[in-house]
């Protein structure tokens, strides 16, 4: 092994206004990679537990479920957020599993809300639990929530999820708007064969009650028998969709070269040219996945992320640590590097340090052959979506 590339592992309230470019705390130039991407967001799985049973993201029997000393305490969480923000983290977004099955998550969330230099402290849920904690996740210093939401018919919801539990989420939107929760952002998975009558309903449900919806092209993500290349239901087909239905509609935002095939020239040239080319951008703040359209006359506007036909590799500025601690350059990432282990021994700061520049130094300008074949032997919930 590389001793320069860490240890890699194997094993599976009020809003804060964002600061002004503040420089990472510990005098370098924060986690830029080889092709000059700058590493700002950290997503932290607090658990690999779900209420649940979604099947593009766990297999109907679930999966075997981590001991719980094995997953990072909130102590641990809160010294890598620390460490991550003196590199220049300056988003956190807390993920499952279901977040909100982590007892005491508000604990948590007040501890996250006051570390300096966060800008943005969000989570991602499926919101059946949502109701029940929405005013304590606000008041502990929760900033934004992003609730999961593929479909609004009951009998669907069911067969998607397992459960009868499309009445809570509901309930959960609503809580999370009363308790001043803004921007919120549904995010509805794209699916052939599922998503196409589920589009124009979450489409007219978001712009009544003033919410944000993204669409997401179903990724190859650790469910071997359930991902085909047949099953996503590309951007194209759902913008197809949208105009049937809303007459224009017509990107609003600068979102920056594709990289489908027909455009990949720069990724096929050699090291050294890619490195040139990115190198008058480095370190440069980078767009984020979703690609936004305004919708005709309906004058709103909706996101779709493409991750399989317009990858977005090359604005990638994120990094996942799951409930394990194993930090992950990439949701396709093959293997992790390993934080618990120095957290429980004892290990200082500085070798926490070289772990981040490590994994970040590591990281591909993107997945080997992605939208091929599910890359990782592990579920969407040990990840950390």
């Amino acid at each position: 092994m590389n001793p320069t590339l860490g240890n890699p592992s194997s094993i599976g309230g009020p809003q804060r206004s964002a600061p002004n470019k503040v420089a990472p705390a510990d005098g370098g130039d924060g986690l830029i990679d080889r092709w000059g991407r700058r590493h700002t967001d950290l997503r932290i799985s607090v658990t690999d537990r779900c209420n649940l049973r979604c099947f593009y993201c766990m297999p109907p029997e679930g999966v075997p479920l981590l001991p719980r000393e094995a997953i990072l305490d909130f102590d641990e969480i809160v010294r890598v957020v620390h460490v991550a923000a003196r590199l220049g983290v300056r988003k956190v977004r807390l993920t499952g599993g279901e977040p909100l099955v982590r007892k005491n998550l508000p604990a948590l969330i007040g501890r996250l809300a006051g570390e300096a230099g966060l800008a943005d402290l969000a989570m991602t849920t499926n919101g059946t639990l949502l109701a029940d904690y929405a005013q304590e996740l606000r008041r502990a210093g929760l900033q934004r929530v992003n609730i999961s939401l593929d479909t609004l018919d009951r009998r669907q919801f069911q067969a998607l999820t397992g459960q009868d539990a499309l009445d809570q989420v509901l309930q959960g939107i609503e809580a999370a708007q009363a308790a001043g929760f803004w921007p919120i952002k549904l995010n509805a998975l794209a699916i052939r064969g599922f998503s196409e009558s589920q589009i124009v309903p979450l489409v007219r449900f978001a712009l009544e009650r003033g919410l944000e919806i993204r669409f997401i092209e179903f990724m190859p993500i650790g469910i071997v028998n359930q991902w085909s290349p047949e099953r996503v239901l590309p951007a194209a087909a759902i913008l197809s969709i949208l105009r049937r239905e809303f007459g224009s509609v017509e990107p609003v935002d600068s979102w920056g070269p594709a990289e489908s095939e027909a455009g990949r020239e720069e990724e096929t040239a050699s090291a050294v040219s890619l490195v040139a080319a990115t190198e008058t951008r480095r370190g440069a703040s980078f767009q984020p996945p979703a690609r936004c359209y305004l919708l005709g006359d309906a004058g709103a506007r909706i996101g779709i992320i493409s991750s399989m036909s317009r990858p977005f590799c090359r604005s990638c500025g994120r990094l996942r640590l799951n409930a394990i601690g194993e930090l992950r350059y990439c949701l396709f990432a093959q293997r992790g590097w390993d934080l618990r282990t120095i957290l429980r021994r004892g290990g200082d700061d500085e070798e926490l340090i070289h772990i981040f520049r490590a994994a970040v130094q590591a990281k591909p300008l993107r997945p080997n052959t992605p939208g091929q074949q599910p890359q990782t032997h592990l579920a969407m919930c040990q990840i950390g979506g």
